[in-house]
């Protein structure tokens, strides 16, 4: 799902777009039992909890695609009866009116989520009218010629609130605060099936992890039986790493600053596509051979890529692109730099040492002082 079609969805949650059908949830404690369950149609709920629903449904959507937001395919034996999309398919046609199924998912995400401590697991059915769009992106509300039916799951955890003082209005006093268990902001979910190309496709699903390097790899085994692809973090240690291992012990610093360079030039191109930039083995090898690598430094590549990332994984380029700073660090100095100028850093050897040379302009700071750019800084003494 790209990012228009996840902002899509979210804007569901809201009382003028809502057609939430039903709402069902769970409660389990540390030592994963059941502690009480609710089934509910959504909109016969008090408007204040209504909203506070939203919250988390709409946080379940959140993040950035390729980190907290997963697209994921099922294999094809989890399609057939018995399997883990199978199940899911039941559960929403459903529409989450069957309490045997609902038991069985509980079963399934509580045997096999870890999580220490209290959690809410919260399932919602939607069917969502989708409205039709003109060829320049209009949207029109009275043209729909599809319908999404979707369940969405939010894990969240259960907390007591922090200890206090409050203040009693009625006895105008200060007191000790009641301590609550809060429903907190949700570690992770799904979205089944995907919204892909604005309808659904139910050979993906939609999964969201609140901290991209702890996905919850468990969960999505035996919920969702899909392999998780490899965290942000981990994309770019295997990018860092093919390009030390390519380069070996000649590894040049005109070369890295190329291909920070090139990546964020591929960036800058395709900005405008929805789609996310990604990188395959070949890719890779490609932007190392225009950033300066010699050929004869990738005659091992193909290898290198297999055991680093695997054969047939792509890199997402914003998980490997710093796009924030260029930075530059020696164990006394560390130099940061708009990634964008990152040619204002170069490499000189003077007086017979390897310096980092930094082109100044009129303005320099110093602990905050501005510095006078004057004859100092362009003569030799």
């Amino acid at each position: 799902m790209i990012k228009q079609e996840i902002n899509e969805i979210k804007r569901l949650y809201t009382p003028s777009n809502c057609s939430i059908t039903r709402i069902c949830g769970c409660y389990v404690d540390g030592e994963k039992n059941k502690k009480t369950e609710f089934r509910e149609a959504f909109l016969s709920l008090p408007e204040e909890e209504i909203f506070k629903y939203f919250e988390l449904l709409r946080k379940t959507l959140s993040g950035s695609p390729g980190k907290n937001l997963l697209d994921l395919e099922f294999p094809l034996a989890s399609e057939e009866e018995g399997g883990t999309q199978e199940f899911l398919l039941r559960l929403r046609e459903s529409r989450l009116k069957d309490d045997a199924l609902l038991e069985e998912f509980y079963d399934k995400v509580i045997s096999s989520y870890e999580y220490v401590g209290n959690y809410l697991i919260l399932l919602i059915h939607d069917a969502y009218d989708v409205p039709g769009k003109t060829s320049d992106g209009l949207t029109m509300d009275d043209a729909s010629d599809t319908v999404y039916e979707y369940i969405l799951c939010s894990i969240c955890p259960v907390n007591l609130s922090k200890p206090g003082l409050s203040y009693d209005a009625t006895a105008n006093e200060f007191h000790n605060r009641v301590r609550d268990w809060i429903v907190e902001m949700p570690e992770a979910g799904f979205l089944f099936p995907a919204f892909n190309d604005r309808a659904s496709d139910i050979h993906s699903v939609l999964y969201y992890s609140k901290k991209p390097e702890e996905p919850h790899q468990e969960l999505a085994d035996s919920v969702l039986g899909a392999v998780l692809p490899l965290s942000a973090g981990t994309q770019k240690e295997t990018f860092q790493t093919l390009i030390e291992e390519t380069l070996g012990e000649e590894a040049e610093y005109e070369v890295v600053k190329s291909i920070h360079e090139n990546l964020t030039e591929m960036i800058e191109e395709h900005k405008e596509i929805p789609e996310p930039l990604m990188l395959d083995k070949q890719q890779v090898k490609n932007l190392f051979e225009k950033s300066g690598i010699q050929e004869e430094k990738l005659t091992d590549f193909e290898k290198l890529y297999d055991a680093a990332a695997g054969e047939h994984t792509s890199l997402l380029v914003d998980n490997v692109a710093n796009t924030r700073t260029f930075e530059v660090k020696t164990p006394d100095v560390v130099v940061r730099v708009n990634p964008d100028r990152a040619d204002l850093v170069n490499t000189r050897t003077l007086d017979g040492k390897r310096c980092l040379v930094i082109e100044i302009n009129d303005h320099v700071e110093v602990n905050g002082i501005t510095i006078k750019n004057g004859r100092a800084y362009d003569e030799e003494p």
